[in-house]
């Protein structure tokens, strides 16, 4: 066999294992998962998904670093762009956010179980605090609004947008709402967000 098709061969066993995990951690978490369950799920032995993947803990790395990534990951672009202004930041963060956890509706929920048995972990995966310290946003907001802590402006931002993907079956039960009603309303707030945000930004 070249290296080459072994490369690609390995390559390929690779992504199908990752595939496998991201369903079954999804749909379980990582307590509740074992590396056989994985494995059933890529339709290979327990031997092959060993010699590529020497753990559970080191899978679920893997994808937890690609899912942290994916969920705040959508943030850096928009939040470090000095050239782009505060008001639009918000109006691109909102839009771009909802748009994604839309096609991904299981990721908040995901990702907020496991930050809270994972925290040092996810420290490593997303250094928060070199992030935050030099991007655009919070100096922006710091020139509008001196009094505000960017922290808990911006934990505000991502509980409008995130807490209901969290509630999702909750709010359809109270308003008896359908999949596409729902969908109407999150897309509703794409613009009703950044209006209330501003008027935040304008409040003493």
């Amino acid at each position: 066999m070249s290296t080459k098709i072994k490369i690609e061969q390995d390559s390929s066993t690779e992504e199908k294992i990752k595939k496998a995990a991201r369903k079954v951690f999804m749909q379980k978490g990582y307590a509740a998962t074992r590396t056989r369950d994985i494995a059933e799920e890529a339709q290979i032995n327990l031997a092959l998904l060993n010699y590529y993947f020497r753990s559970k803990e080191k899978l679920f790395h893997e994808v937890m670093k690609e899912k942290m990534q994916q969920f705040f990951g959508i943030l850096l672009p928009v939040i470090n762009d000095p050239s782009t202004k505060l008001e639009a930041k918000i109006e691109l963060m909102v839009s771009n956010y909802i748009d994604m956890l839309s096609e991904n509706p299981d990721l908040p929920l995901f990702v907020l179980a496991e930050m809270k048995g994972q925290a040092d972990n996810l420290i490593k995966i997303l250094p928060v605090q070199k992030i935050t310290s030099r991007i655009s946003f919070i100096q922006q907001l710091k020139d509008k609004r001196p009094d505000i802590n960017p922290i808990q402006f911006l934990m505000t931002i991502l509980g409008m947008i995130v807490f209901p993907f969290v509630a999702k079956p909750a709010f359809e039960l109270i308003a008896a709402t359908n999949k596409n009603e729902f969908q109407n309303i999150l897309q509703e707030r794409k613009k009703l967000i950044p209006v209330w945000v501003k008027a935040m930004l304008k409040a003493k």
